[in-house]
């Protein structure tokens, strides 16, 4: 009993202590939580939930140093877009552009980079091996051309150019080379309805950010619009 007392009495206080201190770490701790829902919020587009472009250029380059040639980086453009805009409205606009980011991050899946670079324009970095490529990249285009509901009943039709590159087919890993030649790649194919993969060639297309269409000579995937 003797003993008992003994550990109590030694014990006692100090969990007291203990509790009493983390009272006010409640508060911090609150904040905390607050504070990193805050940063991480400023790492995402509000809109679609997609990375912003920081934060996705930060994943992006991490990808292509640990995946290097099975690595596949896609550029994406909604057509037609200010017609949607115009015709149904900026709210229909806005679900169009949020439709797009959700069918991204479910084709790309959870470990890719998916993000919206501003306005209509969106980039995707994944693994992805030339291997699959092709199926790959013609499921993406038929789930872009899916019509949107809105949430009125309307119905929007809406597609998308899709431009790709691979380090094997474009001659780099460098990010920024990869993102111009698919870029220039999906100019070439633009209102197709078909993904284009980029070459070489596309790397010398002379253009302010890839807007410009590329040259003849590429391999072309996905269905006609």
């Amino acid at each position: 009993m003797d003993s008992v007392l003994h550990t109590t009495g030694r014990f006692g206080p100090r969990t007291l202590l203990l509790t009493t201190a983390a009272v006010p770490l409640t508060g911090w701790a609150v904040h905390a939580v607050a504070l990193h829902k805050k940063l991480a919020a400023t790492k995402r587009d509000p809109l679609t939930g997609l990375l912003r472009r920081d934060s996705y250029t930060v994943r992006a380059r991490r990808l292509l140093a640990r995946h290097g040639d099975d690595t596949t980086v896609v550029m994406v453009d909604a057509d037609q877009f200010k017609e949607i805009n115009d015709g149904f409205g900026h709210a229909a606009g806005d679900t169009v552009l949020a439709a797009i980011g959700a069918r991204l991050t479910a084709w790309a899946g959870p470990r890719a980079s998916v993000g919206r670079l501003g306005g209509d324009e969106f980039a995707v970095v994944l693994k992805l091996a030339s291997g699959r490529r092709a199926q790959r990249l013609d499921q993406l285009v038929r789930m872009l051309h899916t019509p949107v509901t809105l949430d009125d009943g309307r119905t929007v039709d809406v597609a998308a150019s899709v431009g790709a590159a691979a380090p094997a087919s474009v001659g780099s890993r460098d990010l920024s080379v990869l993102q111009r030649a698919a870029d220039a790649a999906l100019y070439d194919g633009k209102h197709s309805g078909r993904a284009v993969l980029a070459t070489e060639q596309h790397r010398t297309v002379p253009s302010i950010n890839g807007r410009r269409a590329g040259r003849p000579g590429t391999a072309v995937w996905g269905r006609a619009a």
